[in-house]
């Protein structure tokens, strides 16, 4: 990644005729000292570390040592510190000598340090490995989780970054907008609470995020907001008797709540599927048992407005819930459908990943609506006259089906990524239904496929 000269301001002073000469220069930046270390959590990076003066920023320069007279790579420029500065060097190759050299800045002077051998060891053994092909991919990154590991691999499928977690992610690991991944924590205990925690670009925690009031955080899906708040689903469970729906007479109910909790922690909002569904919107087949459950929410995103939009999977319905109120502002799908489909729509069923575009849309990976495929759909919802259309959809080619996880995402308004979950295959489609680009038999279960544009920023300036 280059960085562009930054110009200063330029100051003119009148000379008697009118004549005008440019301010001075500014003083060149200093280098007083600079080191590199390997990143223990992760061979594919480094940290160099430099004491500065006079500069506005400091970037590195790094290449291989055999590349002979290749062009350097950069990283992005960050602002000094007041001692040492830490710039992170990412998208290593492992195994293979570096020459580095921190540059810093003073406007549109650069000053050159003297040069930094890295070394970088060999991968993990249990890293998993991928390959990709298409030539006409989307620029950028995939994030996936895979086994002990979140992981993100570019467009060749080359492992560029990853994180063993120490029990796994749990299937799930994104990139937030706020440019830091997220992972839902496993221990364990099975009777204990568990949060998602947040790390940065070199693998460091942040903060952890979890649910209120008690509540278990899910591990599906978790919005984070450029403040510091973020939305979460969290299990909620009741006990009920069921014997006149065919159940337990003190069945353990589970439902989704939707909170929306502070950078400070604070509780925002919480809603309760409980106050606003019913046991009966589930099929019969759910409701038998001492564990029920019931809606199995799997996916959050906010609408135009600021509203919730969740996918409960087992009731086949998305909900938009007002995000002030808690009202339920409409239900699309399963037995409270309040929408009329227009002709040549057909309801899908068992969805996951449910997000809102720009355009007011919903994508969606429909799972089991077509006993043939799975298939991500686009749905144009008109919430005054109660129509829903569908708009666009695609499958596989040759068709797979996967009953549980999956997801979409909309790239552009002409290319949409889909990981078709259990079957562990990730494609990435034009318009047309083209694939342009996928991940050749993934290893496992891809509960999540994501791309975005920086290993330097994950997710920042990104659909989710």
């Amino acid at each position: 990644m280059s960085r562009r000269a930054r110009w200063g301001p330029i100051v003119l002073v009148v000379l008697g005729a009118g004549c005008a000469e440019p301010a001075a220069p500014p003083t060149a930046a200093v280098i007083d000292e600079a080191t590199v270390a390997r990143n223990p959590d992760n061979v594919l990076s480094a940290i160099v570390s430099a004491r500065v003066r006079l500069a506005d920023s400091v970037a590195v320069r790094f290449r291989l040592r055999d590349a002979g007279a290749g062009v350097d790579s950069v990283t992005p420029a960050v602002a000094p510190a007041a001692d040492w500065t830490e710039i992170p060097v990412l998208g290593l190759l492992p195994a293979r000598q570096y020459e580095m050299r921190v540059v810093a800045y003073s406007g549109a002077r650069a000053t050159v340090g003297a040069p930094l051998e890295l070394t970088t060891e060999a991968l993990p053994t249990d890293l998993p490995a991928y390959t990709a092909t298409g030539a006409d991919a989307s620029p950028g990154f995939v994030a996936i989780a895979a086994g002990m590991y979140g992981l993100v691999i570019d467009n060749t499928g080359r492992v560029v970054w990853y994180h063993r977690f120490a029990n796994g992610p749990w299937l799930n690991f994104m990139a937030q907008a706020n440019g830091r991944y997220a992972a839902r924590l496993v221990t364990g205990d099975q009777t204990d609470i568990e949060s998602w925690v947040e790390i940065d670009a070199l693998g460091n925690v942040t903060r952890t995020l979890g649910c209120q009031l008690g509540l278990q955080a899910r591990f599906h899906d978790l919005l984070t907001e450029p403040n510091g708040g973020y939305w979460i689903l969290c299990d909620e469970a009741r006990t009920m008797d069921l014997t006149e729906h065919g159940g337990a007479a003190t069945a353990r109910v589970t439902g989704q709540a939707v909170q929306h909790i502070s950078a400070t922690g604070e509780l925002l909002f919480h809603w309760s599927p409980f106050d606003h569904f019913l046991i009966t919107d589930v099929d019969s087949a759910f409701r038998v048992g001492l564990n029920v459950n019931w809606t199995h929410a799997n996916s959050l995103d906010l609408d135009r407005d600021g509203n919730v939009v969740v996918s409960f999977r087992n009731l086949n319905e998305i909900t938009n819930i007002d995000s002030r109120s808690g009202g339920v502002r409409w239900r699309f799908g399963g037995r409270r459908n309040g929408f009329t489909l227009a002709e040549g729509s057909q309801l899908f069923a068992g969805q996951h990943s449910v997000r809102v575009l720009a355009s007011g849309e919903i994508l969606l990976l429909d799972n089991v609506g077509d006993a043939a495929e799975s298939r991500a759909e686009r749905w144009a919802i008109d919430a005054a006259t109660g129509v829903a259309r569908m708009t666009d959809s695609h499958g596989s080619v040759p068709a797979v089906r996967t009953l549980v996880g999956g997801s979409v995402q909309a790239l552009s308004p002409t290319r949409t990524l889909v990981s078709f979950g259990t079957e562990g295959r990730v494609e990435e489609y034009d318009a047309a239904g083209t694939v342009r680009w996928r991940i050749d038999g993934a290893p496992g279960y891809v509960f999540r496929a994501q791309r975005f544009h920086s290993l330097y920023q994950p997710g920042v300036g990104a659909a989710r």
